[in-house]
């Protein structure tokens, strides 16, 4: 119908459509204004009910400090509110016991008027508030005074305190509104800032003072509540506290409540003390304590109404949604929401920093592929443009001049055309043609053939030189290219790391923490760093003695039950000055370890050898026992022969791959002189867990592996580094077997046997017949019995580094605790 109604009267139909539709735009659009509104005036009412109650708490019978400290904060922190609450603590004032409107109404405005002063002269800070309500404060009363005609020591000493209050209440209340309306920056608070958030909570039920319900009152029903709260969030420190602050404003509002501080204070110690049986434990704990002490108040009806108060407040705090509970708990220090929340921020502080690592990561990426090869066309292709140039270039010098040039480009092109390719391809292969050695077609075809030849003889030289250079320039893009790759793949690992490590393992440190103490072991803090399996890393801070070695004997046994994994000490630090916690890191045990061992001289007895040498694990669970040996002897091939180590140990630690940290290295050895300076590199990287070795040698002598008997030869024909721009890196891998001993050597012990003799078989003679197994004591009988071979002559550096592979056998074996269940790792981050 609404269709067959559009048809035969559009225009009405659509009018009232789009009226309808306006009608209910404005409609919605109003509803989400005021729901804003509502919501932005949230805070405003709050703010407004909790000024109405202090404009209405009176203590000592007739002193009001809350009201002028309230407003005076209010002014400076929430300034679009300060009219409203101004109005309603007037209006909370009218209601008071002994109320006195007018007189709290002059000080506020007093107040305002101070505070617009002080904005005139661009003076107007929160600092000077506490001084202002001081100040306000003091002349009303004395103007009071004056007035009444009631001048005394007495009234003078009670103005006195009012406005000391009023000052104090100021300082108090700057920090707890901030906490009170969750506009505070940070999410932990400090206990000072817990007290005067206590102190304004109690102040405000001290504005309830006198209201009641069925005869239950109101400000004990509010201070058992609050009481109740604390005491589940923060335990008994924290309930016994709020217990005694309220209890003592609540005594100063009402001298027949004194009993209240003593009887609050017992309720919210023990309602802390159950604090772990929830929120029904709490209760129970609140109404035994309120209980015991209800019997000192009198009559058996003021016992009643407290028992009734208390239960009124327990079931009040029954109901509380646990979003408010754990809301305040993130504010407590030492709660486990407020924990989570700092880890909470600690992951997204990490997170944020991961994401910009993957950018830098990506930003890295692009400019590898940006430096990369560019696109080159196919042969055929490159022949027809280097067929061209040539033909170009002779024409441009020779036929241009030439009376038969459009005879030849024109009448003949396709004869000219081939006599050039033909003449082209004879400078290539470099043959040299003489005025009367050349082909007959070209002196029949062109009168200046030989001219032509020798122009393009010229070009090709010219065109090899630009080619030569267009080749370096490749080389070094590519290896730009790479380097910007591999710069790519260490960030984007860094930004996996950071988010594996931004994982919540809290719970993990808790459980750690739980089993160290049932042992009996005072640990003060620990650090979960990483869980990853064969990646393990903690850190734990204690005040053990030194010389007890608990760590070794009954810590790592512990946590490789729990982990599942065998665990070891990594490193300690004791600490400078006695009584601060020493660190112990613990970490996965590798299943292999190697014991190395290092021999060698310098030419002619010399204290510089030109070789270096370097055994050090990466970190990443792989060994290196690397040897170089530079160019010569002495300082500058040392240097050279260092810096190779150096570069190559730190771009492997980083995570780089390896045969572009070995290029990274050869591109900076060329870089760094103009001279012809190279070393040798002779690398392997041998796997922890598995015992695979990685062999990368450059221009370096043979290795052995001595395994058994038997002695197996490791080589690669490669130049050493910078000498060339582009090298081969040729990887070899082998699996290395418990007990095999890796020996590597530089060529001054390599070439020993001189160059008649099989110098492979002399060394595998040589190493077989050393009946040692300690990996120095290899070292040392290897190089003695070269020094013997040349009668004591040191001809050349000598270097020979010795590494045993063992599995790894745990000092101390793991043991079950009761109650100790195995610890879950989190996931992974892909």
């Amino acid at each position: 119908m609404e269709k067959q109604n559009v048809v035969m009267f559009p225009g009405v139909q659509r009018t009232s459509l789009v009226q309808t539709a306006v009608r209910k735009g404005l409609n919605w659009a109003g509803a989400r204004r005021a729901a804003q509104l509502i919501a932005s005036r949230k805070w405003t009412f709050v703010l407004m009910a909790v000024g109405f109650l202090l404009g209405r708490a009176v203590i000592l019978e007739s002193l009001a400090p809350f009201a002028v400290s309230y407003f005076a904060v209010i002014y400076f922190l929430r300034h679009d509110a300060h009219r409203s609450v101004a109005i309603a603590i007037i209006a909370g004032s009218c209601l008071a016991i002994t109320g006195e409107p007018l007189w709290i109404a002059l000080e506020l405005a007093i107040v305002y008027l101070l505070f617009k002063g002080l904005e005139a002269y661009e003076r107007s800070e929160l600092s000077y508030a506490p001084m202002l309500v001081f100040i306000s404060m003091l002349l009303v009363r004395l103007f009071g005074v004056v007035i009444s005609d009631t001048m005394g020591w007495y009234e003078l000493m009670m103005v006195a305190v009012e406005a000391s209050l009023g000052f104090v209440l100021t300082l108090v209340f700057v920090q707890a509104i901030p906490v009170l309306t969750m506009t505070r920056k940070t999410s932990s608070l400090k206990n000072e800032e817990i007290i005067c958030l206590m102190i304004l909570l109690a102040s405000v039920m001290t504005g309830a003072v006198g209201w009641a319900v069925y005869g239950l009152s109101v400000e004990h029903m509010m201070s058992r509540y609050m009481l109740l709260l604390f005491a589940f969030v923060g335990g008994a420190p924290l309930g016994a506290s709020v217990g005694v602050v309220a209890g003592l404003i609540l005594s100063m509002a009402d001298f027949n409540a004194v009993v209240q501080m003593s009887l609050l204070a017992f309720a919210g110690l023990l309602a802390g003390l159950l604090r772990e049986g929830g929120k029904v434990a709490v209760a129970f704990g609140m109404l035994l304590g309120s209980a015991i002490l209800s019997i000192y108040m009198g009559t058996q009806g003021d016992i009643m109404a407290s028992t009734w108060e208390s239960v009124v407040a327990a079931t009040l705090f029954l109901v509380t949604p646990r979003a408010i509970v754990r809301t305040i708990a993130k504010y407590v220090p030492g709660t486990m929401e407020h924990v989570k929340s700092q880890h909470e921020y600690a992951k997204r502080v990490r997170d944020v920093t991961a994401q910009r690592v993957a950018q830098f990561s990506e930003v890295f990426r692009q400019l590898s592929r940006s430096f990369g090869p560019i696109n080159t066309v196919n042969e055929s292709a490159k022949r027809e443009e280097t067929v061209g140039h040539f033909m170009n270039a002779a024409a441009e010098k020779i036929c241009s001049s030439c009376h038969r040039k459009e005879l030849c480009w024109e009448g003949k092109f396709y004869d000219t055309y081939k006599m050039m390719t033909n003449m082209m391809t004879a400078v290539e292969e470099g043959r040299r043609v003489g005025p009367k050695e050349g082909p007959k077609e070209w002196r029949m075809h062109c009168v200046k053939s030989q001219q032509v030849f020798d122009v393009m003889g010229q070009q090709y030289e010219l065109y090899k030189h630009d080619q030569h250079w267009r080749k370096q320039l490749n080389d070094s893009r590519q290896l730009v290219a790479e380097q910007l790759s591999g710069v790519s793949q260490v960030m984007e690992d860094l930004a996996r790391e950071i988010q594996r490590e931004g994982q919540q393992l809290h719970l993990q440190e808790e459980q750690i923490r739980e089993a160290l103490e049932g042992l009996g072991l005072s640990i003060q803090g620990i650090d979960v760093v990483n869980l990853e399996e064969g990646n393990v890393e903690i850190e734990v801070f204690h005040t053990f003695g030194r010389g007890y070695d608990e760590c070794r004997k009954i810590i790592a046994p512990l946590l490789s039950d729990i982990l599942g994994e065998p665990i070891a000490v990594m490193s300690e630090r004791y600490p400078e000055k006695s009584g601060e916690p020493a660190l112990v890191i613990f970490g996965s045990a590798k299943a292999y370890e190697v014991e190395t061992g290092v021999a060698g001289v310098a030419k002619g007895g010399d204290l510089l050898s030109g070789d270096s040498f370097s055994t050090v694990e990466l970190g990443n669970g792989k060994f290196a026992v690397a040897i170089s040996d530079g160019m010569g002897n002495g300082e500058r091939a040392k240097l050279e022969s260092s810096t190779a180590l150096t570069i190559l140990q730190q771009l492997l630690q980083s995570g780089m791959d390896e045969k572009l940290a070995i290029k990274s290295v050869n591109s900076v050895l060329l870089l760094r002189s103009s001279d012809e300076v190279f070393a040798t590199v002779d690398v392997a990287l041998i796997d922890m867990y598995t015992a695979k070795t990685t062999f990368m040698k450059i221009g370096s002598t043979p290795s052995f592996i001595k395994r058994g008997t038997e002695v197996i030869s490791i080589s690669a024909n490669n130049l050493p580094v910078g000498i060339l721009q582009e090298i081969d890196v040729d990887l070899i891998r082998v699996q290395l077997q418990p007990g095999d001993t890796l020996i590597m050597m530089t060529d001054g012990i390599y070439d020993a046997p001189g160059h008649a003799a099989n110098k492979e078989m002399w060394m595998k003679r040589v190493i077989q017949e050393i009946s040692a197994d300690n990996p120095q004591e290899i070292a040392d009988a290897l190089l003695e019995t070269v020094v013997r071979y040349h009668k004591g002559d040191i001809i050349d550096d000598m270097t020979v580094v010795v590494a045993r592979v063992d599995k790894h056998q745990p000092e101390w074996a793991t043991f079950r605790w009761p109650g100790i269940s195995k610890l879950e790792r989190p996931r992974t981050v892909s």
